[in-house]
Protein backbone atom coordinates (compact mmCIF):
# COMPACT_ATOMS: atom_id res chain seq x y z
CA UNK A 1 0.00 0.00 0.00
CA UNK A 2 1.42 3.43 -1.19
CA UNK A 3 0.97 5.89 1.32
CA UNK A 4 -0.45 9.65 -0.10
CA UNK A 5 2.05 12.05 -1.26
CA UNK A 6 3.10 14.89 0.82
CA UNK A 7 2.37 18.52 -0.13
CA UNK A 8 5.38 21.11 0.62
CA UNK A 9 4.24 24.84 0.69
CA UNK A 10 6.80 27.24 -0.85
CA UNK A 11 5.86 29.91 1.50
CA UNK A 12 6.93 28.50 4.75
CA UNK A 13 3.76 29.70 6.40
CA UNK A 14 2.56 27.12 8.96
CA UNK A 15 -0.90 28.93 9.23
CA UNK A 16 -1.30 30.94 6.02
CA UNK A 17 -3.27 34.48 6.61
CA UNK A 18 -6.50 34.41 4.98
CA UNK A 19 -6.64 37.49 3.14
CA UNK A 20 -9.60 39.51 1.33
CA UNK A 21 -9.60 40.07 -1.74
CA UNK A 22 -9.42 43.64 -3.32
CA UNK A 23 -12.73 44.91 -4.82
CA UNK A 24 -12.69 45.64 -8.22
CA UNK A 25 -13.85 48.02 -10.12
CA UNK A 26 -17.05 48.33 -12.51
CA UNK A 27 -15.16 50.01 -15.41
CA UNK A 28 -11.49 50.47 -16.25
CA UNK A 29 -12.32 53.46 -18.03
CA UNK A 30 -11.01 56.84 -16.71
CA UNK A 31 -8.62 54.58 -14.61
CA UNK A 32 -5.09 54.52 -14.97
CA UNK A 33 -3.14 50.81 -14.99
CA UNK A 34 0.31 49.86 -13.53
CA UNK A 35 1.75 46.80 -15.94
CA UNK A 36 4.38 45.93 -13.25
CA UNK A 37 7.69 43.74 -14.92
CA UNK A 38 8.72 42.01 -12.07
CA UNK A 39 11.90 41.08 -13.99
CA UNK A 40 11.69 37.51 -14.92
CA UNK A 41 12.70 36.24 -18.43
CA UNK A 42 9.72 36.92 -20.55
CA UNK A 43 7.18 38.06 -18.14
CA UNK A 44 7.41 41.37 -20.79
CA UNK A 45 5.98 39.11 -23.57
CA UNK A 46 2.77 38.82 -21.71
CA UNK A 47 2.63 42.16 -20.43
CA UNK A 48 3.44 43.95 -23.74
CA UNK A 49 -0.05 41.93 -25.18
CA UNK A 50 -1.71 42.65 -21.80
CA UNK A 51 -0.48 46.80 -22.34
CA UNK A 52 -1.49 46.42 -26.08
CA UNK A 53 -4.84 45.46 -25.79
CA UNK A 54 -5.81 47.92 -22.50
CA UNK A 55 -4.66 50.83 -24.37
CA UNK A 56 -6.34 49.34 -27.21
CA UNK A 57 -9.97 50.10 -25.45
CA UNK A 58 -8.30 53.41 -24.64
CA UNK A 59 -7.04 52.38 -21.03
CA UNK A 60 -4.34 54.62 -19.69
CA UNK A 61 -1.17 52.27 -18.97
CA UNK A 62 1.73 53.16 -17.08
CA UNK A 63 4.60 50.14 -17.53
CA UNK A 64 6.89 50.07 -14.37
CA UNK A 65 10.17 47.31 -14.19
CA UNK A 66 11.59 45.95 -10.56
CA UNK A 67 15.36 46.11 -10.36
CA UNK A 68 15.12 42.30 -9.63
CA UNK A 69 12.44 40.09 -9.46
CA UNK A 70 14.55 37.98 -6.40
CA UNK A 71 13.33 41.06 -4.25
CA UNK A 72 10.17 43.23 -2.99
CA UNK A 73 9.77 46.25 -5.74
CA UNK A 74 11.84 49.10 -3.69
CA UNK A 75 9.63 51.19 -1.70
CA UNK A 76 9.92 54.58 -4.02
CA UNK A 77 8.86 52.70 -7.12
CA UNK A 78 5.72 51.10 -5.03
CA UNK A 79 5.12 54.42 -3.86
CA UNK A 80 5.02 55.77 -8.06
CA UNK A 81 2.48 52.81 -8.69
CA UNK A 82 -0.06 53.55 -5.72
CA UNK A 83 0.37 57.66 -6.80
CA UNK A 84 0.32 57.21 -10.73
CA UNK A 85 -2.13 54.63 -10.66
CA UNK A 86 -5.48 53.15 -9.48
CA UNK A 87 -4.68 49.57 -10.33
CA UNK A 88 -1.87 46.95 -11.02
CA UNK A 89 -1.32 44.41 -12.66
CA UNK A 90 2.25 42.23 -12.24
CA UNK A 91 3.20 39.34 -14.38
CA UNK A 92 6.16 36.80 -14.38
CA UNK A 93 7.01 34.34 -16.52
CA UNK A 94 10.20 31.48 -17.25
Amino acid sequence: MTSPPILLDPTSERSPVARALSPRPDSLAGKSVAVLDISKARGDVFLDRISALLAGQGITVNRYRKPTFTRPAPVALRQQIAAENQLVIEGLAD
